[in-house]
């Protein structure tokens, strides 16, 4: 039957793992993410960007339904309460969960909880349309980093210096300001006295 699903308590990522070691995967794909066996790959939303799992799980590949299977995931993945039967062709008779991402609430997948004798190989294994991810390979050089908006970049120690440099200018444009206008408040009382 299906395993069971525990959160590895001594890990401070929240890393689900499958309790249960199911059979042997059968990867229907002809090498591993692209061809880099080497570089580790993180997988990410598709919508959101959050982390849901990494190239150290991997389990196989399914061409076919085009979708990746992992051992674990990140606590970023709501595993589904309500188990119901797959309505595709390929998985005649198969008992599934989604698998969405907390982050954005995207489905980004399912898992067999209950498979025919052929699909056996993928039952407990979280399986990820490839559609609904993206992956980064680390380490890769011809990676480039994003240009990124002023308005979106990220505080960093150089951005906080200038940001408080700034802070310092307009506080103490601030206090010139309330100065001068506590002496245009005094003249206008006193030729109001007068």
């Amino acid at each position: 039957m299906a395993g069971q699903l525990s959160a590895l308590s001594d890990r401070a990522d929240g890393t689900y793992v499958v309790g249960e070691d199911p059979p042997a995967p059968q990867s229907c794909g002809a090498g591993e993410e692209d061809g880099d066996g080497d570089a580790p790959a993180v997988f990410l939303c598709g919508k959101c960007r959050r982390p849901v799992g990494d190239s150290l799980s991997w389990a196989g590949s399914d061409e076919q339904l085009n979708q990746i299977m992992l051992k674990r995931v990140h606590d970023n993945i709501v595993i589904g309460n309500e188990p119901y039967v797959s309505s595709t062709r390929k998985e005649p008779g198969c008992l599934v969960v989604n698998l969405a991402c907390r982050g954005c609430g995207s489905t980004l997948g399912i898992m067999y909880t209950s498979t025919p004798k052929e699909l056996d190989f993928k039952r407990s294994y979280f399986c990820f349309g490839v559609e609904n991810i993206e992956s980064y390979v680390l380490g890769s050089a011809d990676q480039q980093v994003a240009v990124v908006d002023s308005k979106d970049m990220p505080v960093t120690l150089e951005l906080q210096e200038i940001v408080e440099q700034q802070m310092i200018k307009i506080k103490a444009l601030a206090v010139t300001i309330g100065h001068r206008l506590m002496e245009i408040e005094l003249d206008l009382q006193t030729k109001s006295e007068s």
